[in-house]
């Protein structure tokens, strides 16, 4: 039965991911079905946009992480605190709401809420010094104001997974820790955020690979900024240009292939950094 019900999802995963990923493998080091060794890696290590790519992506996922890591901890924190039940259980379902709202549709959402004109806050972005749209997604700001959309989106579904991992802390450490006089701000720093590390380490490896591939948000930025936001803002948004505008999907493919190799490498260290497989 176990088998029967596996099948399925193993079945897409190697239609649907195993499969292309050995194809771009295969195209990452092959030009037009020849072997050409490194020559494509190569010619996209050179390509002047590259390297800006590589940067945007880095520095919004720094600033994705530290946020992801700061504020959903403390927010999973804080609902865990909360004694009244009914108050918890609204914080997380609020929470919850808008990552059922798909990528493009969040978006979209955001365009309104980042133009002074028409946002809800625009008292803040006044505050701020902004007056138009435009000023607001600035190529040099745009690591906050993806990082901001990304959280509003992912962060709710990573709250309730730390709210639930509060919860399996066992009781009789955290009534010894109130016997011995620990106040809330000493129990969450030396006892709950510790026993945290595993799904931290978790919800750090799943979100690193889903911001080395930012795509759909400055994309969408890019056509409602009229080209303020480059085209080849991202390193997939430069895949995308090899493939459909320059019709080089072996470029493509290889810059699809630097980026796989760099989340799993990443990946890896919080692994092991992160004592994901350590036993209790």
């Amino acid at each position: 039965m176990g088998v029967a019900f596996s099948s399925g999802y193993t079945l897409f995963l190697v239609v649907f991911g195993v499969g292309p990923a050995l194809y771009a493998i295969y195209l990452a080091f092959t030009k037009n079905g020849t072997f050409v060794g490194v020559d494509n890696f190569v010619r996209i290590f050179n390509d002047f946009r590259f390297l800006p790519a590589v940067g945007h992506v880095a520095l919004y996922v720094v600033v994705w992480l530290i946020m992801l890591i700061l504020l959903v901890v403390l927010l999973a924190l804080i609902v865990h605190g909360i004694r009244a039940r009914w108050a918890s259980t609204s914080a997380r379902f609020l929470f919850y709401i808008p990552g059922a709202l798909a990528g493009a549709s969040s978006v979209m959402l955001w365009l309104f809420v980042l133009d002074p004109t028409v946002s809800p806050v625009s008292f803040l972005l006044h505050a701020f010094g902004f007056e138009s749209f435009v000023q607001v997604v600035q190529v040099d700001q745009l690591p906050v104001v993806l990082a901001i959309i990304a959280f509003w989106t992912g962060a709710g579904g990573w709250i309730v997974i730390m709210y639930g991992a509060l919860n399996n802390i066992d009781v009789e450490v955290m009534e010894a820790a109130r016997i011995d006089g620990a106040g809330h701000i000493t129990t969450a720093w030396y006892i709950q955020i510790p026993l945290l590390r595993k799904w931290i380490s978790y919800m750090v490896i799943l979100s690193l690979a889903a911001g080395t591939q930012l795509f759909v948000e400055p994309k969408v930025l890019s056509q409602a900024s009229k080209g303020v936001v480059p085209q080849d803002y991202s390193l997939n948004q430069l895949a995308f240009l090899y493939a459909f505008k320059q019709n080089d999907f072996n470029g493509s493919a290889a810059i699809s292939l630097v980026l796989l190799v760099v989340a799993l490498g990443l990946s890896a260290f919080f692994v092991f950094r992160g004592g994901l497989f350590e036993r209790d």
